[in-house]
């Protein structure tokens, strides 16, 4: 080994003893301490034993259909895949009468492709006094909700979920799509919210960005997952193959360990269509 890859491999061991270390004495500062995404890949190896990522299941072990109709997508930042978007369209499909419940509008995409699969949907986001607090770009703060402010079943409530009361929705959801801000505490929050006030025995919770791809664990987000749903609940979350979405069911389904770059078992087939956007009467 030469000196340049061995510096490099000692500095890694000491950031990662560096944040076990701390994640002992305070762990309420685990986002001071692991900055990067070595430091948090061995937090998780450490107290999950899972280096690699979550369990992979594939698609067809978790919806029933092999061709369904997506959109509106505009393939632009801060959306989801057309696997990811599948996902939800599939799961929402094989729930009668399905109540949604989404963390994060941004254009409405999501909301939007389940709102046709859905009895009712529900979706929190950011109201825009806040964002342009935050100092969003006017065009960002307009982008949200296009395509979902006018359905009629869909409900937008306006918050940060870091600190929305939930319990006083007073309803229980089938299905929920966490995507809003992917920090670790932030995450953390928005997975114990949910499951404290919102699951019934049968929900089933979809992460949006577990992955940066579907090849590459975001391991800050995937310590968020394991420690916001509790420890009797660990050994059922898994990641979706194709997508960077991880989802839990309740249930244990037969997994393949991670192993990336992934080989793949499945391909899909896509046929795009493009459409333009028509103006809001004003």
């Amino acid at each position: 080994m030469n000196r340049i890859n061995y510096e490099k491999r000692m500095s890694k061991i000491g950031k990662a003893l560096k944040a076990l270390w701390w994640i002992v004495r305070k762990p309420v500062l685990l986002n001071n301490v692991l900055t990067d995404e070595d430091s948090w890949r061995s937090y998780v190896e450490k107290k999950y034993k899972l280096p690699g990522g979550l369990p992979v299941v594939e698609m067809g072990q978790l919806i029933a259909s092999d061709s369904i109709e997506l959109g509106p997508m505009t393939f632009l930042d801060g959306g989801s895949l057309p696997t990811d978007m599948m996902l939800l369209a599939g799961l929402a499909e094989g729930i009668e009468k399905c109540a949604y419940f989404e963390i994060g509008t941004w254009r409405g995409e999501s909301v939007t492709t389940v709102a046709s699969r859905a009895r009712s949907c529900h979706t929190l986001c950011l109201t825009d006094q806040e964002m342009r607090r935050m100092g969003m770009h006017p065009s960002t703060i307009e982008s949200h909700r296009l395509f979902s402010k006018e359905l009629a079943n869909v409900t937008h409530l306006s918050g940060d979920s870091r600190n929305f009361d939930f319990g006083q929705l007073n309803k229980k959801f089938d299905l929920f799509f966490i995507d809003g801000d992917h920090h670790y505490d932030c995450v953390k929050s928005d997975t114990q919210n949910i499951f404290k006030h919102l699951i019934h025995e049968k929900s089933i919770v979809v992460w949006h960005d577990y992955g940066f791809h579907p090849d590459q664990v975001r391991y800050e987000v995937m310590a968020a997952i394991l420690d916001g749903i509790g420890a009797e609940r660990t050994g059922r979350v898994y990641h979706v193959a194709h997508t960077k979405s991880a989802i839990f069911t309740g249930e244990t389904i037969p997994s393949l360990a991670a192993n990336f770059p992934l080989v793949p078992e499945e391909y899909y087939l896509t046929e795009i269509s493009r459409h333009k956007i028509q103006a809001s009467p004003s």
